[in-house]
């Protein structure tokens, strides 16, 4: 059963690889995923693709890992006690999208699976995955289109289900030594095995697929919008942040590189150019402005709030 469990998902996870590369470079328009297979030593592998210098996408990603071996690192076990003397499978798709254009938001998801196993006892398994979306000139008419598709998704599992994981990811995306969020949120969701293996794996599907439709209509109608070296300047200075996270508070990157996964794939997610400037603030009244008081904090975008000038 186990297996059949992880045959389903990769199956899943393969074909969802395979259309978001095609419409992520059919919304480009000018530059193609190279692929690049690898194979990891301690086990398994995977195919990383990778998009450059197109006319939309400056850097994208979205890669497909499926690792595993005889046992986790202690760092993992520690944590997971339950997991120390199983073998291990973990099987993903991950995406990070950094647009040239300014207006245009950086994105960022994954959808993944574990399944650790000791003969003779149950296996122990789990989903996780999301979306969240990093703007750096936001209009609220993107904010609340992202976050009404997440809902739709959410929705046929409960009513709770995307307050639950809208109010996680908020809570996952904050940079606690900044104080503010990454960006404007979305979905995060971890160790989903509740219900059953059909209605998990069921989710997983709903979030996986409505990313598109989530994200490639405010890439439409932002990405011909003008802007100069003030507006890059600062979406140089905001991708500081991405890798500030990233390499700091992401629980994803740090298993991947605990774990012995590809180095490579795994920094994929960094932004091809970022820069720091000692202690910068935004102009009083300016959009730059708007962005941290307005944007970089938890916020009820679909309810009464959404509605506020800014």
């Amino acid at each position: 059963m186990a297996h059949a469990y992880l045959d389903a998902v990769k199956t899943y996870l393969l074909d969802l690889q395979d259309r978001l590369c095609q419409a992520l470079a059919a919304a480009d328009g000018s530059a193609e995923f190279r692929e690049d297979a690898w194979q990891r030593e301690e086990g398994g592998g995977g195919r990383s693709r990778v998009i450059e210098n197109g006319s939309v996408f400056e850097k994208g990603g979205v890669n497909f890992s499926h690792v595993f071996g005889a046992q986790l690192p202690p760092s993992a076990t520690a944590a997971r006690p339950e997991l120390a003397g199983r073998s291990y499978h973990a099987v993903g798709v991950s995406w990070v999208l950094h647009p040239e254009n300014p207006h245009v938001p950086t994105s960022h998801g994954n959808v993944r699976f574990f399944i650790a196993e000791k003969e003779g006892e149950a296996p122990v398994w789990w989903f996780g995955g999301g979306y969240d979306l990093t703007p750096f000139y936001p209009v609220r008419e993107d904010v609340v289109h992202w976050h009404r598709v997440a809902k739709q998704a959410c929705d046929p599992f409960g009513d709770e289900v995307y307050a639950r994981y809208k109010a996680w990811c908020d809570e996952y995306f904050y940079l606690k030594h900044r104080g503010e969020t990454r960006g404007v949120g979305g979905l995060f969701f971890d160790d989903l095995n509740e219900g059953g293996f059909e209605s998990c794996f069921a989710f997983q599907r709903a979030v996986g697929d409505s990313f598109l439709e989530a994200y490639l209509p405010i890439v439409q109608r932002r990405h011909g919008i003008h802007y100069g070296q003030r507006e890059r300047d600062f979406q140089l200075y905001r991708r500081g942040r991405y890798v500030e996270f990233n390499l700091v508070w992401d629980r994803g990157t740090l298993f991947g590189l605990q774990s012995g996964g590809r180095t490579e794939s795994i920094l994929m997610s960094m932004p091809p150019m970022a820069t720091w400037r000692y202690d910068w603030t935004p102009e009083p009244g300016s959009p730059e402005e708007s962005l941290y008081r307005d944007y970089l904090r938890p916020r009820d975008w679909l309810g009464e709030s959404s509605g506020e000038s800014s």
